[in-house]
C-alpha cells in the first residue's frame, strides 16, 4: 500500500518538478524566402533499383551510384554458390559410393583387405550431412540475392532524402570534473 503512494506520489511529483516557458511576444520579422526547387522527387526510383538489382545482381547498387558495394554483392552470392557446389558434389559422391557399396560393387571409400575407410552408416550419415550443408547453402545465397535487391531498394528512397549539416549528432567525450573519469554522451543539434 505505502508503495502504491509513493508510485503515485513520484508521478504527480514529476508534473511540479518541470517548468514551462512559452514565447514571449516579439516583433518578427519575416524575411522574403525563395526556395530553391531544382531537386525533383523521384518515387519511381527505388522501384527502379530493384528491379536493375533483380535483373543482375549489383545492377541496382551502381544505379544509385554506389559502386563499392558491389565487389560486396558478388563476394557474398559468389560464396554462397561456392558452398553449394562444393556441398552439391560432395553428397553425389558420397551417395554414389553408397549405391556401389550396396550392390556389392568396388567404391571410392573401401579401403585396403576388406577394411572399408566408411562404413554404411557413415556413408548414409555423410549424406545426410552435405545435404543438409547443401540445401542451407542454397537458401543463403537465395537470402543474400534478395538482401541486396532490398538494399539497393532501400538506399535509393534513402537518397531522396535532404541530409544537410542542420540537424546532426555529435558523440563527446568528456571528463567529470571531480573524478577525472571518462563520461560519453551525445549531442542533437538542430539548426533552424
Amino acid at each position: 500500500m505505502h508503495i502504491k503512494f509513493l508510485h503515485i506520489f513520484i508521478f504527480i511529483g514529476l508534473f511540479f518538478v518541470f517548468q514551462s516557458y512559452a514565447q514571449k511576444k516579439s516583433n518578427l520579422i519575416i524575411k522574403d524566402t525563395i526556395v530553391d526547387n531544382n531537386y525533383r522527387y523521384n518515387p519511381l526510383s527505388p522501384a527502379k533499383a530493384a528491379f536493375y538489382s533483380a535483373i543482375l545482381p549489383g545492377l541496382g547498387q551502381a544505379y544509385n551510384k554506389k559502386y563499392w558495394k558491389i565487389p560486396f554483392v558478388y563476394a557474398a552470392l559468389g560464396s554462397g554458390i561456392y558452398f553449394y557446389s562444393a556441398n552439391n558434389t560432395n553428397y553425389n559422391r558420397v551417395r554414389e559410393a553408397y549405391k556401389l557399396r550396396i550392390a556389392d560393387k568396388p567404391d571410392e571409400f573401401d579401403g585396403t583387405n576388406g577394411n572399408p575407410f566408411l562404413s554404411e552408416d557413415a556413408l548414409i550419415s555423410a549424406q545426410k550431412s552435405y545435404r543438409k550443408d547443401r540445401d542451407l547453402s542454397l537458401l543463403v545465397t537465395v537470402g543474400l540475392y534478395v538482401l541486396q535487391i532490398v538494399e539497393a531498394s532501400t538506399n535509393a528512397h534513402l537518397l531522396q532524402y535532404n541530409v544537410d549539416n542542420k540537424l546532426s549528432v555529435n558523440p563527446k567525450l568528456m571528463k567529470h570534473l571531480n573524478s577525472n573519469k571518462a563520461i560519453v554522451g551525445a549531442q542533437i543539434n538542430f539548426k533552424f
